[in-house]
Parts: structure tokens; C-alpha cells; sequence
């Protein structure tokens, strides 16, 4: 058997929220050992090649990262399999965008684009409270940030938020019923909704009760909860859909609606370039 971690990942063995197609080589980009698992997070690779486009290839993406064109929290990253997980924020500096990475309301990564001032923090969730040595207390998050003498306030499964160019937290939200959150695993992953209420199950998983805007009801393991505001006001922009999740016939008819707009849109182009070309005088050889 060999020894030490693995370097390699089929294409077949990825996870489906990278959104890969099956015929596009052998093997995906594993991401490294870093802030995320290899299951919670996509590799910078792919999120500059499919998601932004502004590669086509790895050889482009590589070139990109040592320019230094691109930081993630904050920092220059120039690995192109560094794992980018749930809030990071990544910037590009060059183009002054910055996008948070969430999940859409299938549970797949989404690259949500931000204004300059909400670039500045992220909200991450407390995991574990600990004492080191000398009696220092420490409080690592989701994303395997530790901060020393936090707030002692901060409890775990509340979410902190953290100023990412200092790495102090400012404000807690309490894990409580009435507090927005958004899921981040399981069959519900990226559906936003307020805690109804919590049943607990001693010895098993306890099961949270989530209720999103439009009344629909449903429920996850607590540990798939992230609050991500007090009451209903969310600390961060939400994408599009606000995290309700559509039944088969709602999203059919979304897309045939957007179609026909496509396709309006298309036709009034078509349209006005004809009369450009009347209108216009050419010259005549």
C-alpha cells in the first residue's frame, strides 16, 4: 500500500456540487489539506476555470495565481488546488470584484458577487471552545480558524463575525429559534429559512425544525444549521431565490419563462440590426 496522503481524484469520485461533466478527462483537481475538507470546498482551479472563465485552461489558471491576481480572505493564494469552502470571500484585486461562496438552493456551489465593503468580512460558525496552555482560551470555526480570548459570550454552533483584515470578531448571532439560517449539508443544502424549533433525540442526531418564506417546512441535523442573521435580517447578501427551493412544475415554468425571454430579447436584436443596415448609408463600389 503507498504511503502518505493521495494526490489524485477520478473524475467519477468528485463531488457532484463541483458541477464536472463525466467526459472531460480521468481526474479532477484534488483540492489540498487546508481550511475546508476535500468534500466541503472546490479548488481555486476550477473556480477560475468554470465558475469565473477566465481561464481555459490549468496551464492559464497557474499563470494567474502567480501573478498574484488572486486573494481568498483576504490573502494572495497562488495554489491552484487551495480549497475554497462555504464564505470564503475571494477578491480580484485587478478587476475590482469579489464574490462569497454559497450554495444555490440544489446544493450546489455558487460564486455570489459583492460589493467592496461586504468583501471585508465573513461569518463563520464556532465548532469548539478550548483551553490551551497557560489557561489561554481558544475558538476555532468552520473554516479551522483559531482565534485566542474570544468573546466569551460565543457558544458553540453561534456564528461570529470576523473582520478579515484584522481576524477579530465583532458581532454573535445565537443559535436559536426565530434566527435566520441557511443549510449547508444534507438533502436540504442551501435552503435559507427561520429555526422553528429544535427536537432533541438523546443518544442520535438532533433534528432542527426550519421554516423558509414562502411556508414551506422542513427539517435537517443540527449540525447542517448556519445561522446567518438575528430574526429575519440576514448579516449578508443573499443570491437570487433567497434560498426557497422550487418544486419540478415551479422551476419548469421558470425556465420556460426565461427562455422566451431569450428569445424576445434575440429577435428585438435581429430587429434593430436590419434597421441599422437601412438606415446607414454604404458606400457603393
Amino acid at each position: 500500500m503507498p504511503r502518505g496522503p493521495r494526490h489524485h481524484l477520478k473524475r467519477v469520485d468528485a463531488p457532484s456540487k463541483w458541477m464536472l461533466d463525466k467526459l472531460g478527462g480521468t481526474f479532477a483537481p484534488r483540492p489540498t489539506e487546508g481550511s475546508h475538507g476535500l468534500r466541503e470546498s472546490i479548488p481555486l482551479l476550477l473556480i477560475l476555470r468554470e465558475k469565473l472563465n477566465y481561464a481555459l485552461n490549468a496551464t492559464e489558471v497557474t499563470k494567474i495565481l502567480m501573478a498574484n491576481f488572486v486573494e481568498v480572505d483576504a490573502k494572495v493564494r497562488t495554489n491552484p488546488k487551495y480549497p475554497a469552502g462555504f464564505q470564503d470571500v475571494i477578491t480580484i484585486p485587478k478587476t475590482g470584484e469579489s464574490y462569497r461562496v454559497l450554495f444555490d438552493i440544489k446544493g450546489r456551489f455558487q460564486l455570489h458577487k459583492v460589493n467592496e465593503k461586504e468583501a471585508q468580512y465573513k461569518l463563520c460558525k464556532v465548532v469548539q471552545k478550548y483551553t490551551g496552555r497557560n489557561n489561554t482560551p481558544f475558538l476555532r470555526t468552520h473554516d479551522n480558524r483559531v482565534i485566542r480570548y474570544p468573546d466569551p459570550a460565543a457558544k458553540i454552533d453561534d456564528t461570529i463575525k470576523v473582520n478579515l483584515r484584522t481576524g477579530k470578531m465583532s458581532t454573535i448571532v445565537r443559535f436559536k429559534e426565530g434566527n435566520l439560517c441557511m443549510i449547508t449539508g444534507g438533502r436540504n443544502t442551501g435552503r435559507i429559512g427561520v429555526i422553528e424549533s429544535r427536537e432533541p433525540h438523546p443518544g442520535s442526531y438532533e433534528i432542527v425544525h426550519v421554516r423558509d418564506t414562502a411556508g414551506n417546512d422542513f427539517t435537517t441535523r443540527r449540525e447542517n444549521i448556519f445561522v446567518i442573521g438575528h430574526e429575519k435580517t440576514a448579516m449578508i447578501s443573499l443570491p437570487a431565490m433567497n434560498g426557497v427551493r422550487m418544486t419540478t412544475l415551479e422551476d419548469r415554468k421558470r425556465k420556460l419563462k426565461n427562455l422566451k425571454r431569450q428569445k424576445k430579447r434575440s429577435l428585438n436584436f435581429k430587429k434593430a440590426k436590419q434597421i441599422l443596415f437601412l438606415i446607414i448609408p454604404h458606400p457603393i463600389y
